[in-house]
């Protein structure tokens, strides 16, 4: 791989704030395996539901305020919120413009929305990191969030999930986390789409795991792994996309990483963990432990299909300011258990006329 692949920006940059969000309800898999296939327990243990007052914008605007408390700076100073979701609330009018007007950002700043399945949020990462790593303005704001979709029945119903992490991008020297570099890795390669007017989306089925997550992936993490001349060892983590619990593991087995190096980022099992801020709510999550001078790697991944992996180092500032907002932790243990006819009808999956 040659080195010019890994991207850096002109000048040193680093998350300086970060929150997570995911609601409290929880759906079993059992629920969804009693009700369309008879009985078992399904790819995961359960997964995030949104209530009917949740959405996409709200998951935003508490993630993105959680970020802001761990930041310490005024929200004036933001210059671009940007949403990376594959269930927008509207279809025209952008969620980012809603979650800046909550947190006092407007107006004075880019606001736009981005789509890229399960890698929208780190598609907005990268984002932040070229405006600010390239002066053009000093903290930028980049979420992932989601109330993603499954087909009744489908195989996706177990881990299409609801939550949402926002990251605050700014210069290195304000930073708990400092960016060693990018890569990001994208083919056409149609594993997973829904049209306009569909309501739920469809996939290839095994399609989904060769060709294109496991390639996408692996791909993205042994590039970046060759231009900042790394090696699994020199990482405490890695956070890989989890759909389910076996890719992320199965792949992590083949770049070289150990089980313990995927905790406590592997959230897929509790949270479902299917949307557009997978990954990155498992990086938060290890944020939520890690230790100056850990090295953590991550890749996400989006249908359709591509991967965006970054390298961060932690900073002497994590430990002070990790305490000013809720864990990811937190969240998880504040869950209350639904059934299958509730989940129906906070996923609005009842059509009423």
């Amino acid at each position: 791989m040659d080195s010019q692949q890994v991207m850096h920006p002109q000048r040193p940059v680093g998350i300086i704030g970060y929150g997570s969000y995911v609601p409290m309800y929880r759906l079993p898999s059992t629920e969804v395996a009693r009700v369309w296939h008879g009985g078992g327990k399904g790819p995961i243990r359960e997964k995030a539901v949104a209530g009917l007052d949740e959405d996409t914008a709200t998951i935003s605007i508490e993630a993105a305020r959680n970020a802001l408390a761990r930041a310490e700076i005024d929200p004036a100073e933001i210059r671009a919120v940007w949403v990376g979701s594959e269930s927008h609330p509207y279809a025209v009018k952008p969620t980012s413009t809603i979650v800046a007007e909550a947190i006092g950002t407007t107006p004075y700043h880019l606001a736009a929305d981005l789509e890229f399945a399960c890698k929208a949020g780190t598609e907005a990462l990268q984002a932040a990191i070229g405006l600010v790593g390239s002066g053009m303005a000093e903290y930028a704001l980049a979420i992932g969030a989601d109330t993603a979709q499954g087909r009744p029945g489908d195989a996706l119903e177990y881990t299409a999930s609801s939550g949402g992490t926002a990251f605050i991008v700014g210069p290195a020297d304000e930073a708990l986390a400092t960016l060693s570099g990018s890569l990001s890795y994208v083919t056409d390669t149609p594993d997973f789409w829904r049209r306009a007017y569909q309501h739920y989306p469809s996939h290839g089925g095994r399609f989904t795991g060769e060709p294109a997550y496991f390639h996408h992936i692996q791909a993205a993490a042994e590039g970046i792994l060759a231009g900042l001349q790394a090696r699994p060892e020199d990482f405490a983590y890695a956070i890989f996309h989890q759909p389910n619990v076996k890719f992320p593991q199965r792949v992590a087995r083949r770049l070289g990483f150990t089980q313990e190096q995927l905790e406590p980022g592997l959230l897929s099992n509790v949270i479902g963990n299917t949307y557009a801020g997978a990954a990155i709510t498992g990086f938060s999550a290890t944020l939520d432990v890690a230790q100056p001078g850990e090295r953590i790697l991550v890749v996400s991944f989006g249908s359709g299909a591509g991967s965006d992996a970054f390298v961060w180092e932690v900073t002497e500032a994590l430990a002070e300011r990790r305490s000013k907002a809720p864990l990811v932790s937190d969240y998880i243990r504040r869950r209350v258990e639904i059934d299958y006819a509730l989940y129906a009808r906070y996923r609005h999956k009842l059509l009423v006329k």
